[in-house]
């Protein structure tokens, strides 16, 4: 069984991860490289131009000790100019690093026709290079906004319950997604504050679609000895 997948930013510190002990309790990390045009105020988590202060840190300390890594940038140009040059962005720094997917988190209506915008992220992501791009979306806000999935090689989707830290219920949708992440308040051991966790859609095949997002499964990112509850119940899945 595999251990649970986490997102990782600069709002997690590197100084505040035991990256020995975490790199033990996951089977990958999905890393924030770009956190979007409209930041313009320097802080803990990104530079004023918006590049992500800790990705370059996150990535290599996990890589270091065989964790797969993928990308991830927060989309919010608010043009379909803006979307294209956020994907030069994010690329330009991630692709250094030969991520396994780079993936496009949508969360806010930035333009009249988020479609359009998202799909010239995707489309420029291509052109510059990028084998494998994934959509970070709500299933929700995918329909309200008529953004689809059609063209991307992998979806994410976020769905909670009640985010009490524990896996609750899989996504209400029919989308054909392939990452679920289950809650904004998971505990694992190396980091003392809350975490994103993820899973594989149990209703798909755990290691092929593991293997498509990540690459091949190598001993350490299998299952270690469950150390609680929230642990015990991600392995179920």
């Amino acid at each position: 069984m595999l251990n649970p997948i986490i997102d990782l930013s600069g709002w997690q510190l590197p100084q505040d991860i035991d990256y020995d002990v975490l790199s033990n309790h996951i089977s990958g990390a999905i890393i924030r490289v770009f956190g979007g045009s409209q930041i313009s105020k320097d802080s803990n988590a990104a530079s004023s131009n918006g590049v992500d202060k800790s990705f370059k840190t996150h990535i290599k300390e996990l890589k270091k000790r065989d964790v797969p890594v993928a990308v991830y940038s927060y989309a919010q140009g608010t043009s379909v100019k803006e979307m294209k040059e956020e994907a030069r962005i994010f690329y330009k720094n991630a692709s250094p690093y030969k991520p396994t997917y780079y993936w496009i988190d949508v969360e806010e209506e930035t333009m009249s026709n988020m479609d359009e915008g998202v799909q010239a992220f995707r489309a420029e992501l291509k052109r510059l290079g990028a084998e494998n791009v994934g959509l970070y979306i709500g299933a929700y806000f995918m329909l309200e906004q008529e953004v689809s999935t059609k063209n991307f090689d992998a979806v994410w989707i976020p769905a909670y319950g009640t985010d009490s830290g524990y896996y609750e219920a899989l996504p209400n949708t029919e989308i054909d997604y392939d990452l679920h992440q289950y809650t904004s308040q998971g505990s694992l051991p190396g980091f003392d504050n809350i975490l994103d966790l993820n899973q594989i859609n149990p209703d798909k095949n755990k290691r092929k679609t593991f293997e498509k997002l990540f690459g091949k499964i190598k001993k350490n990112q299998l299952k270690t000895r469950p150390l609680n509850r929230q642990v015990q119940l991600a392995q179920l899945l």
